[in-house]
């Protein structure tokens, strides 16, 4: 596992779950973003998880489309998201997010 920082841009909408630990909910995370580049690469997928305090900005402020700055620490393990039939192999748990270019929100 390595802290890093990467300029990612959000693909699908964060998704919300709850989490029980000893009686106190805590609020988890987790968006497919695909890392910024010039080239087109299949291989350029991942999955973005995101606790706490962290989570609630990201569902209230952050949508798909937008870029964003994430800190934190680097994994790698095949995993898939349902929703989106998308097997993603590197996973980013963030510590801290940065905007970087948001998209306008159209109602």
């Amino acid at each position: 596992m390595n802290y890093t920082n990467f300029l990612i841009r959000v693909i699908s909408q964060p998704e919300r779950s709850i989490f029980n630990v000893n009686n106190e909910d805590i609020i988890y995370a987790e968006f497919i973003a695909k890392f910024y580049q010039y080239r087109n690469n299949a291989y350029t997928l991942c999955k973005i998880k995101v606790w706490g305090n962290l989570a609630y900005d990201v569902l209230r402020y952050y949508n798909k489309n937008d870029f964003l700055m994430v800190e934190g620490s680097l994994s790698t393990e095949n995993s898939t998201f349902e929703k989106l039939d998308i097997n993603t192999s590197i996973n980013i748990t963030a510590s801290k997010i940065y905007p970087f270019a948001l998209m306008k929100k159209t109602k």
